[in-house]
Parts: structure tokens; C-alpha cells; sequence
């Protein structure tokens, strides 16, 4: 899942964790990715991608969150392909608030 995201934040040079949760009370699953370190090793940013599955075992994306440190209001993304043109746009600012913990 978001495997050309992974392969983006690969490229640049950003660290990143991964895991499934799975909620009880509703039917989406729930697939968060966090990324860039400050300097105690805690990550900042996260990606929550709601999904489910179709009756054929594909994975359908419904909703992609990106909430950058400190945002009140997240940014929300219909699929990986919009998602990635936001990051590719801001990468400068990514790059430079890593550098700048490290």
C-alpha cells in the first residue's frame, strides 16, 4: 500500500515507520505511515489511508490524511496520486525541516 509514496520518501532520504490498525467499530482498516525525525528520534508527520476491501481482495484507498507537525487542520487526499503531487511540491519544505532536526 502507497508504494510509490514509500519509494518517494525512500528517494529523498526520509525516514519512515509503517503499521496496520484495524478498529473495531467501523469497517475501514486503517494504514498510518510516519515520517521525518527531529532530533530525539520522534517522528512529526503522519499518513492515515483509510481503506477496505473489494469482494475480489483488491484494496480501495477511500480517504489519505497527511497531518504535517504541528497542523491543526490536515490535509486530506482522495488517492496516492494527488497525495503525491502535494508532496512533490513541498519537498523542499520536508527536506529542510529534516535537515534542520538532525
Amino acid at each position: 500500500m502507497l508504494k510509490k509514496t514509500k519509494h518517494f520518501l525512500r528517494a529523498n532520504k526520509i525516514p519512515y515507520t509503517k503499521e496496520h490498525v484495524n478498529p473495531l467499530m467501523v469497517p475501514e482498516r486503517v494504514y498510518v505511515m510516519n515520517f521525518g525525525q527531529d532530533a530525539d528520534g520522534n517522528y512529526l508527520n503522519r499518513f492515515i489511508a483509510e481503506h477496505t476491501y473489494t469482494w475480489t481482495g483488491r484494496i480501495k484507498i477511500s480517504k489519505i490524511t497527511l497531518r504535517l507537525h504541528g497542523q491543526v487542520h490536515p490535509h486530506i487526499f482522495k488517492n496516492e496520486h494527488e497525495l503525491l503531487h502535494y508532496l512533490k511540491k513541498h519537498t523542499d519544505e520536508l527536506t529542510e525541516t529534516l535537515d534542520q532536526g538532525k
